[in-house]
């Protein structure tokens, strides 16, 4: 089955997007037809297909034949349930399946609603509708608490979440996962001699030059609690997390912040500690928090403004 065509793909980025999964072409391409004004549509055709065009597209609803060959539809909603990257799509079950067992079991599954083919269009697009609606409030909501009010970027809580799930993807794929924690250096002082006002400005701009110097969207920077911040990067070496916190080292000393009260500069600088290690199932990322921590230390005890780093075996 072909995907939408190139020169939609602008378009559809700015869409809610939609991933119809059926092993019948003509009930994909009637599906389509429905939204392809109003919604991105993706399309698979088994379950394999489906789950891999889950985690490659990231839809914000997924309508899903129940009977297929090979993987049924339960057992994609169960996939898509037990991973915590899609656990979150909503899915809509559509078949022609009648037997209330079956609809029960898609809404134990965690599905949000099961619509029996042959489907009424004018019933599809409002469960459609309103299960995006409730999506896009959700998503609103959790985007909320996982910001940091002061800074606009992640919170702690974010960090903790992400690094767990970056922690078993690099496992899953043997890739190494880095670690920066970085703490601005005598922020206490600079409270004292400029005010908490200059205090929090300060902290936001520290903020935006971290967060402007990570390139990939799978890469996190999150505030970790009060003047310190930390740093995710998924599929990362030692040599690529030196590379990335000697942009951020920079940055922030290029936003040239007076401090007279520092020991470290005339201007704002932050210390950086790194942790590299390659991820396990068996392990946890705890051990490379407090590695990053100690790193931190280190820079912190030799001199500040400067960068230590470790690779954990």
């Amino acid at each position: 089955m072909n995907q939408p065509p190139a020169d939609h793909h602008d378009k559809l980025s700015e869409r809610p997007k939609i991933l119809v999964v059926d092993d019948q072409s003509v009930n994909i391409l009637l599906v389509r037809e429905i939204f392809k004004h109003d919604y991105g549509v993706f399309m698979a055709q088994d379950g394999e297909q489906a789950i891999a065009q889950c985690q490659a597209v990231m839809p914000d609803l997924v309508l899903l034949d129940l009977v297929m060959p090979g993987m049924d539809g339960f057992e994609v909603c169960r996939r898509l349930k037990a991973d915590a990257r899609t656990r979150a799509i909503p899915i809509i079950f559509v078949s022609a399946q009648r037997e209330e067992a079956d609809e029960v079991r898609g809404f134990e599954l965690g599905a949000v609603d099961y619509i029996t083919k042959p489907v009424n269009q004018t019933i599809l697009r409002a469960r459609v509708r309103t299960h995006l609606e409730l999506k896009r409030q959700t998503d609103l909501l959790s985007t909320i608490a996982l910001i940091d009010g002061l800074t606009g970027i992640a919170n702690r809580r974010k960090f903790d979440q992400d690094l767990q799930v970056d922690w078993l993807q690099c496992a899953r794929n043997q890739q190494p996962i880095s670690l920066l924690m970085l703490d601005v250096d005598y922020f206490k002082r600079f409270n004292d001699h400029y005010g908490h006002q200059v205090g929090d400005d300060c902290l936001r701009q520290v903020a935006q030059a971290i967060r402007q110097s990570i390139r990939r969207p799978i890469d996190l920077a999150a505030r970790y609690g009060g003047e310190e911040f930390a740093c995710v990067f998924p599929d990362t070496d030692a040599n690529g997390a030196a590379y990335l916190a000697q942009n951020i080292l920079s940055a922030i000393r290029g936003l040239a912040i007076p401090h007279t009260a520092s020991e470290a500069d005339s201007v704002v600088t932050v210390s950086i500690g790194i942790a590299t290690a390659m991820a396990r199932p068996s392990d946890s990322p705890q051990a490379l928090v407090e590695n990053a921590d100690r790193q931190l230390y280190e820079a912190k005890r030799g001199g500040r403004a400067r960068i230590c780093a470790a690779e954990l075996e």
